[in-house]
């Protein structure tokens, strides 16, 4: 039986369904489809399965919607698959309606993430008609945390049934590659010449692209207020990983300079291994504006970092204030900044978080538990379509 599993960019099949398209292929037949890309064609080589290429648009653009639109309904009908499965918005509005029109009998979108709630006026409207019109066409809904599936039955988005797969995220964590134990000591020091961080340094460290609803205007002006403060002895590093995006939400031209010219804030862009970065890093800081249920947060938990985290979906599930980490107000650099303080200073707060830190992941969100649980939820919704198992 076939499985279509698509998302809007590659990069979203690549990273956050890594290993999980390969276990899924030995019960089924895996198409992934996204925009094209090398990262598609990773993809492929390593998840050992086909994949097409249909180029679709993150931001809004009717024209090139509708040619989308086309193109996945031509390749549902030529695939004929008994689900379709799809991950982020654009692909999930394009995904549920080509296959309600294509007639694939299992339709499922994943919301990893919600937009609207940090929208106003006719911009969110728009959303929620996308959303609403999306879960329409959709025969199952799986919100990928408790904080998403809340936001879907305030804002009214469906009446259909809203099931959390295990204890949220799509994908769970690969505990053995995000091990602190990973990392060799040699690794650390080669990389912590090569950034000029010391030993004394305290280092924290976000993940994620560089744009603004990712909190980085307020995270540059927390570091940077607390930085001013700091005597030489106990000196901060605010490490950067991530590529700058300034297409669709840049950031202030006054934090882009601060990047520029603080020699204590290190952008190092995208990189494809980052637990290297996280084990030369104290502490991760990561206060989002939304997320559905950010891996970043539990690899850095995993990787024995506790986090400073907004108060938004997935990151006040996986983190528990002054357990393993601190949960600030959204948009507060102010917060932000004192609660990066007191991670830094206050040594028996932090080494307690630091304890609990990757003990915390490996109770909630093993990878194997998360993939078992979607693998059980396509059984039973097969077997009641009454296609043979």
């Amino acid at each position: 039986m076939k499985i279509i599993r698509t998302s809007t960019i590659p990069l979203s099949l690549n990273v956050l369904l890594k290993g999980q398209l390969k276990f899924l292929s030995e019960f089924y037949d895996i198409v992934g489809v996204s925009s094209e890309g090398q990262l598609l064609d990773e993809v492929e080589q390593r998840e050992g399965i086909k994949t097409i290429e249909v180029n679709m648009e993150r931001g809004i653009s009717p024209l090139k919607d509708l040619t989308s639109l086309y193109k996945l309904y031509k390749i549902l009908k030529r695939e004929k698959p008994v689900i379709v499965h799809s991950i982020t918005p654009k692909a999930g509005l394009l995904t549920m309606l080509s296959g309600k029109m294509a007639g694939v009998p299992i339709r499922i979108h994943t919301f990893t993430g919600l937009i609207f709630p940090t929208r106003k006026g006719m911009v969110q409207k728009l959303l929620i008609s996308m959303d609403k019109l999306l879960c329409s066409a959709a025969t199952h809904i799986y919100p990928e945390g408790e904080g998403v599936r809340k936001d879907l039955i305030d804002y009214k988005i469906t009446s259909k049934s809203l099931k959390v797969i295990g204890n949220g995220n799509v994908n769970g964590i690969d505990l053995e590659h995000f091990s602190p134990g990973q990392i060799t000591e040699a690794q650390k020091d080669l990389l912590k010449k090569e950034l000029n961080i010391e030993d004394a340094h305290f280092v924290f460290v976000f993940v994620g692209r560089l744009v603004g609803d990712k909190g980085i205007n307020e995270l540059v002006k927390a570091f940077s207020h607390i930085n001013k403060k700091e005597n030489s002895q106990r000196q901060s590093k605010l490490l950067l990983v991530g590529p700058l995006e300034q297409e669709l939400d840049p950031l202030h031209p006054d934090t882009l300079r601060e990047i520029e010219n603080n020699p204590d804030i290190i952008s190092v862009g995208f990189q494809k291994d980052v637990r290297p970065y996280f084990a030369i890093s104290d502490a991760l800081a990561f206060p989002s504006y939304r997320e559905g249920f950010p891996n970043v947060v539990m690899q850095a938990g995993a990787m024995g970092l506790p986090s400073i985290v907004s108060d938004i979906n997935g990151c006040n599930e996986i983190i528990i204030e002054d357990q393993n980490g601190a949960i600030v107000p959204v948009k507060n650099s102010e917060k932000l900044s004192e609660a990066m303080r007191k991670m830094k200073l206050d040594t028996d707060y932090y080494q307690k978080l630091k304890m609990n830190a990757r003990p915390m992941i490996e109770s909630r969100y093993e990878q194997s538990v998360i993939w078992n649980a979607l693998l059980s939820e396509y059984k039973k919704l097969i077997k009641e379509k009454d296609y043979r198992v």
